[in-house]
């Protein structure tokens, strides 16, 4: 995701179906995702996700992940969903906090890493996989490779035992923790591919993603914060999944 500034150009064919979901509130671009998708924060309290059809994670797919996850831990309260033609929104109620990527946080790397390891392990333990009914392990991700398009290398077919089951974000990157004024994790956001998978498969791209947001050298304080020791096999395979799929 890339963030955005105030005055961001916007796409006239999203521009008018953000006047009509905002219905009459200003509105801050906030980030763009890598298909062009748009998210804004509305001045009554709102985020306004709008933007392409996502064949991997729709938003009508993250609307039913929201609405199941928020029974047990800290997420988006969906408001609406819908799509038009090719674009696609959801309107989730506002959070407090910031990302863990927002400059504050960017600043001030030891603090944020420790609550995206500690936020992403919180997650992991309130999630119940018994009553997921939404599935992210290696074998659901290569079909769903497959129906993209995507040749997954021989080497990434053959799935690793299972550390741990849990359910996962699907999407564990530092932007997607929340992070109150105190350091704290506070929420998750993003979760269209949340489901059940090895633990490994979120900590190795949350963990891979720190060299993204803060520099090199904050992998092994994430995993750290997560409470286990590195998996050198389980993130080499996770990761190399992650950038192929």
């Amino acid at each position: 995701m890339t963030l955005l500034p105030p005055d961001a150009p916007i796409p006239p064919d999203i521009a008018a179906r953000l006047r009509r979901l905002t219905r009459g509130a200003s509105s801050t671009p906030l980030w763009r995702n890598a298909i062009g998708g748009l998210t804004f924060r509305t001045d009554d309290g709102r985020v306004v996700k709008i933007g392409p059809r996502n064949l991997e994670t729709s938003m009508h797919d993250e609307s039913r992940r929201l609405r199941w996850a928020a029974q047990f831990t800290p997420v988006p309260e969906v408001i609406e969903t819908g799509e038009d033609g090719d674009i696609e929104w959801l309107v989730t109620r506002a959070l407090p906090g910031r990302s863990a990527v927002d400059p504050r946080w960017v600043a001030e790397p030891a603090a944020a890493v420790r609550a995206v390891g500690e936020g992403l392990r919180a997650l992991h333990d309130a999630l119940p996989v018994v009553d997921c009914p939404f599935d992210w392990g290696v074998e659901h991700r290569l079909r769903t490779a497959a129906a993209r398009g995507i040749a997954v290398p021989a080497s990434l077919r053959e799935p690793l035992e299972p550390d741990l089951l849990v359910v996962c974000h699907g999407d564990a990157c530092c932007p997607n923790t929340l992070v109150d004024d105190g350091g704290r994790w506070l929420a998750h956001v993003d979760l269209g591919a949340l489901g059940v998978a090895d633990r490994w498969a979120d900590i190795a791209v949350a963990s891979m993603s720190t060299e993204w947001n803060y520099g090199p050298g904050w992998e092994d304080t994430l995993i750290a914060a997560y409470g286990v020791a590195p998996d050198p096999e389980r993130l080499a395979y996770y990761r190399s999944l992650w950038n192929e799929t």
